[in-house]
């Protein structure tokens, strides 16, 4: 995170269940400068690949969101994120809740 931190030149804080490995990560910008927003994203994208090339997973226990999005079809790949839709169908099939989200 450090060294992310430093090539993004932002700050980014971590918390994290020493237990499990389930990191926090924290980017901390001005949504109102462009420019830094920019580098926010980049800083967001090189974490979840970070984690991905460690074994680990882009979510935890707080679920993917729509930040996220992409990153679940990189993980899980075809196959998976299929198997995620079938499962929300099956408990959702009227498409109630979150509607327009990730599957």
């Amino acid at each position: 995170m450090a060294e992310i931190a430093e090539r993004f030149q932002l700050t980014i804080g971590t918390c994290c269940h020493a237990g499990d490995g389930n990191t926090h990560p924290v980017v901390v910008f001005d949504g109102q400068d462009p420019e830094q927003t920019a580098r926010a994203r980049e800083s967001f994208d090189a974490i979840m690949a970070l984690g991905l090339e460690l074994g680990g997973t882009i979510t935890g226990e707080h679920g993917v969101g729509v930040l996220k999005k992409d990153w679940l079809a990189r993980e899980l790949g075809p196959l998976g994120l299929e198997l995620q839709r079938r499962v929300k169908q099956a408990f959702d099939p009227l498409g109630l809740l979150n509607p327009g989200k990730v599957l």
